[in-house]
């Protein structure tokens, strides 16, 4: 299972001082060279944490897979046009929200999506849509052009162990099996942790996962390197 990294909060570090440092490049060029597969940045309408040069700066300077985290907006949809991610991922912004609360739901905001997808797709850009793990969602995805699906996990991640996570767990098995069987790549993304990646481990249907925020943690208290290679251990036990 591959792993990109989030470092959005290697940025969110930065600007709590509106600071030049750290680096939100400089932590993806060591999140690559541990091993990750690429590099994952949300670029926010309110511009919290990643900004506009950063994703510029990264474009050139990631060498695997640039996946840039976005709404599907006419904004957000015009940068990437310009800049050209190898993968665009679209995902709900809400007002005030601390992070992505939850999968877009492609039903309601179709035209929307189907517009923005077709938009990036003249660019040669892969499109992943960020859903819950609902396969009336994978069927939308489907629809409206997209190769991949990111299954929102964070429900599973909170889960308090148990029961619980196990049902959340199979809604997200069934959900990628389900997009498997459609012919769309099954990604995986949010609230992973040390303590929970097993589980996801176990869907062999997810290709790779997005994780920022547990793996920045550990990596401020052991560095970037360890923490990439422990998580990419656990997400692959077989080796």
């Amino acid at each position: 299972m591959r792993l990109s990294v989030n470092v959005d909060h290697v940025a969110t570090i930065r600007q709590a001082r509106m600071a030049d440092e750290p680096d939100p490049v400089w932590a993806a060029a060591q999140a690559e060279l541990a091993g990750a597969c690429g590099i994952t940045v949300h670029l926010r309408g309110d511009r919290r944490h990643i900004q506009d040069r950063d994703v510029e700066v990264l474009r050139r300077t990631v060498v695997g897979e640039l996946n840039l985290e976005m709404k599907a907006s006419d904004e957000m949809v015009g940068i990437a046009e310009r800049i050209v991610p190898d993968m665009c991922t679209l995902v709900p912004e809400g007002h005030g929200e601390l992070t992505t609360m939850g999968g877009l739901d492609i039903v309601s905001s179709e035209s929307e999506v189907r517009a923005a997808v077709e938009r990036l797709a003249t660019k040669g850009i892969a499109i992943s849509i960020f859903i819950d793990p609902d396969v009336v969602q994978v069927g939308r995805a489907k629809a409206v052009g997209a190769g991949i699906v990111e299954l929102h996990t964070g429900v599973f991640s909170e889960a308090a162990g148990g029961a619980e996570a196990e049902r959340e767990l199979e809604k997200v098995r069934v959900a990628a099996a389900a997009a498997r069987e459609m012919g769309l790549e099954a990604h995986g993304g949010h609230g992973i942790t040390y303590r929970n990646a097993d589980g996801i481990a176990e869907i062999r249907e997810i290709e790779e996962v997005s994780i920022g925020h547990s793996v920045i943690a550990r990596a401020v208290l052991v560095g970037m390197e360890r923490a990439v290679l422990d998580m990419i251990t656990l997400l692959n036990p077989g080796g």
